[in-house]
C-alpha cells in the first residue's frame, strides 16, 4: 500500500504539532505518547478505528520492503534485550514493562522513531504506526 504525499505531509504535520505539545508538558509515561499519536492519527483520519496491539506485533515482526523490522534488533520478544542488526551494539528491551525507561523522553522516543521508521520503511512513521507499535509493546509482560 502506497500511501499518497499529501496524506503522509498532513499526517507528519498533525504529529509534528501533537508531539511539540507533549514535548512542551514533558511526557514521562508511554500513555502520554499514545495520547499525542491518536490526537495527530484522528486529525489526519476523523474515522481513527483505534489502535491495535495485533497490527503493532505484525508490523514490527514483519519487513516492509527493506532488509530489516523492528524484530531485526530488538527481537522477535522486545521484553527481552537485543542487539544491532549491523554493529552488533547491545539495546536494551524495548516494552516498558521490561524497561521502565522506554518512551518517556520526547526527545529520545521521536530521535528513535525517526531513525529506526527510516531503517524499516525508508520513511518516517505515521502516528497510527507508532500507536500501534507503542500499543503492542504497552501489551507485553515482563
Amino acid at each position: 500500500m502506497r500511501l499518497a504525499p499529501a496524506f503522509l505531509a498532513t499526517t507528519f504535520l498533525a504529529a509534528t504539532a501533537a508531539l511539540a505539545a507533549v514535548s512542551d508538558v514533558h511526557a514521562e509515561t508511554p500513555a502520554d505518547f499514545l495520547h499525542a499519536y491518536e490526537a495527530a492519527a484522528r486529525q489526519g483520519n476523523p474515522g481513527f478505528p483505534g489502535f491495535s496491539v495485533q497490527r503493532g506485533e505484525v508490523f514490527f515482526k514483519t519487513t516492509h520492503g527493506r532488509e530489516w523490522s523492528c524484530a531485526s534488533c530488538h527481537t522477535p520478544n522486545p521484553t527481552a534485550g537485543g542487539k544491532h542488526a549491523k554493529t552488533d551494539k547491545p539495546i536494551a528491551p524495548l516494552a516498558p514493562a521490561a524497561n521502565a525507561e522506554r518512551f518517556t523522553r520526547p526527545d529520545k522516543v521521536e530521535k528513535w522513531f525517526r531513525r529506526n521508521c527510516n531503517d524499516v520503511l525508508g520513511r518516517e512513521c505515521t502516528p497510527l504506526e507508532k500507536g500501534d507499535i507503542l500499543t503492542y509493546l504497552n501489551s507485553l509482560q515482563k
